[in-house]
């Protein structure tokens, strides 16, 4: 898989994708916004894939939207129809929101590491994420506040089923810097490492002991995690039921049985 602005390697079912514009920060053009659901997508159909670490190249993990990008959007002022000058922008917005829930669509957890700067829509980024590690020097701040902006690209639509909703009021009005450690704190992080080596290693770590595990049933729990965030427990339940119905009865089931009884690793499919 060859991407501008991303790397991506796979090694023992885990993918590892990198923003690779570190001269820039890792901030995101409009050719990554483009290129990272084709990321996501590749890895979502890649049955050697279980787990995907997503990190940044260089001294900082993403600084969001490209400047550049975002005054680009004056381009739409060149259309002379209100309404449909306003249906372009609108259409370009969803772009943007579509790229970011590609990493949720994709079946397969994606864990963040993030060292130094996650502002603005890396913020989105790290939302649409299974889970989230930073380094000691990580911080985050949700900068669109400080651009005359309203986060819209996910932001203000995760975070509150994440964080409590009064510290995400706090961090959308304000745009202040959330350093490591308080990131773990609020729970927008599950650990906070010393440093970006560290990070790296343990969070591969955690992609190991996740790859190890029925591939079938790390996808269903995804799914049901999801699932449940935005509907009621019975409904969540109901849903439960016709997942389990379908797909309960697996090998992945018959030789994680066999695993335990042998005392030995278990060898899934993908």
């Amino acid at each position: 898989m060859e991407f501008t602005s991303f790397l991506v390697s796979v090694e023992n079912h885990i993918a590892t994708v990198s923003f690779n514009r570190p001269d820039k920060a890792n901030s995101l053009h409009e050719v990554a916004w483009e290129e990272m659901p084709q990321v996501f997508r590749q890895l979502h159909d890649n049955s050697d894939v279980r787990v995907i670490v997503l990190q940044g190249e260089g001294k900082h993990f993403c600084a969001g939207i490209d400047l550049a990008t975002l005054m680009n959007l004056q381009r739409f002022n060149t259309i002379s129809c209100e309404g449909r000058k306003r249906e372009a922008l609108r259409k370009f917005i969803f772009k943007l929101q579509r790229a970011i829930s590609s990493i949720e669509d994709c079946r397969k957890p994606v864990l963040a590491a993030i060292h130094g700067a996650c502002v603005g829509g890396a913020v989105d980024i790290v939302a649409a994420c299974d889970i989230r590690y930073c380094s000691s020097d990580a911080y985050f701040s949700i900068k669109e506040i400080d651009l005359g902006l309203v986060a819209d690209i996910g932001t203000l639509q995760r975070l509150p089923k994440i964080l409590q909703p009064g510290m995400v009021a706090e961090l959308a009005y304000t745009g202040r810097n959330v350093d490591g450690r308080e990131a773990a704190e609020i729970g927008l992080c599950n650990r906070v490492y010393e440093d970006k080596d560290a990070l790296y290693a343990g969070v591969h770590e955690v992609a190991k002991t996740i790859a190890s595990k029925s591939p079938l049933c790390i996808r269903g729990t995804k799914e049901m995690l999801l699932y449940t965030r935005d509907h009621t427990v019975a409904e969540s339940l109901n849903y439960m039921t016709a997942w389990n119905a379908s797909m309960l009865f697996s090998n992945d089931l018959m030789e994680a049985f066999a695993a335990n009884m042998e005392k030995r690793t278990p060898k899934f499919e993908g």
